[in-house]
């Protein structure tokens, strides 16, 4: 049940209303951002909600249960603050949005509609649609532990204990030719053998994108020079001698712990657990030479 504020209900039972729709969204960043559906901005709680800005929003479903609201926000990429470039470089992954019903002639009185963060995000070449995942969302993540194979600790955390800072697993690099905004040969990493950084960390510290990483999908050293192929498309263009920061790739394997990294004491992972061949084998006889039955374990 929602609570309005004083003199909202009044608007309301006057039967013609001044409401819209009202977006505040707080990137991965800080950043703070509102957005409205009205033809001019509203301004409450020290936030401008720019008119105009093409956001709409689907029927919200909700249920009793713990199950989490379905919402769509659809939205132009017509806004000098909301750009392809931002959506690329992530800043909007997993960023709280609040959802206001407000009235535009008195901005006082508005009520809190939904809260929650950004899901999925598609984007196409005007547009982009958000999926909104409600507070719920968070009982569907995993908490704790679990009991796996790999390692379950990130590469140079406290649990890891693995030290980037070490010239061993982090080197400085830059592009040396530039195929496109996801694949380049590199100077600086000829120290390093092929596949050291693929699974890796890729930060600029130069160039049109500096301060934004990704990750490194494929590190490859032939005769022609050092390559390296990015997961995503940099949002910016990524130009010759532009700067950057790679660190050493773990695929979480306690093969890997031990070999690359020499920290196998450290693995955060249960190598030896038993497989599903161990619990589904059973004793089955076999006979042997000389008539008599020995037995062993088989499926």
């Amino acid at each position: 049940m929602k609570t309005l504020p004083t003199g909202m209900q009044d608007h309301l039972d006057t039967g013609s209303t001044t409401l819209c729709w009202c977006w505040k969204i707080t990137r991965n960043d800080s950043t703070v951002q509102g957005f409205t559906d009205h033809d001019v901005a509203v301004v409450f709680d020290n936030v401008a909600y720019e008119a105009t800005s093409g956001f709409t929003a689907s029927e919200v479903q909700s249920q009793l249960n713990l199950a989490v609201d379905n919402l769509a926000v659809v939205g132009a990429l017509s806004s000098d603050t909301l750009n392809e470039s931002d959506l690329v470089a992530g800043l909007y992954d997993n960023a709280s949005i609040e959802i206001w019903r407000v009235n535009w002639a008195s901005p006082d009185q508005r009520v809190l509609m939904r809260k929650g963060n950004l899901g999925q995000v598609k984007r196409g070449k005007t547009a982009f649609q958000a999926e909104l995942r409600g507070l719920a969302q968070a009982l569907n993540q995993a908490v704790g532990r679990a009991y796996g194979y790999s390692c379950d600790a990130d590469l140079g955390d406290a649990r890891c204990t693995i030290s980037l800072a070490d010239p061993a697993f982090t080197c400085d690099g830059a592009v040396a030719i530039g195929s496109d905004n996801r694949r380049f040969t590199a100077t600086g990493l000829g120290a390093y053998v092929d596949g050291w950084f693929t699974g890796g960390k890729l930060t600029w510290t130069s160039g049109a994108n500096a301060g934004r990483a990704m990750e490194v999908k494929r590190h490859g050293v032939s005769a022609l020079g050092v390559s390296i192929e990015l997961w995503q498309s940099m949002s910016e263009a990524v130009a010759v001698n532009d700067a950057f920061t790679i660190s050493a790739g773990c695929d979480k394997q306690f093969a890997t712990c031990k070999a690359k990294f020499d920290n196998a004491i450290n693995f955060r992972g249960f190598p030896y657990m038993p497989g599903n061949d161990a619990i589904t084998s059973s004793p089955v006889q076999n006979l042997s030479l000389d008539g008599g039955s020995r037995y062993g374990h088989g499926h």
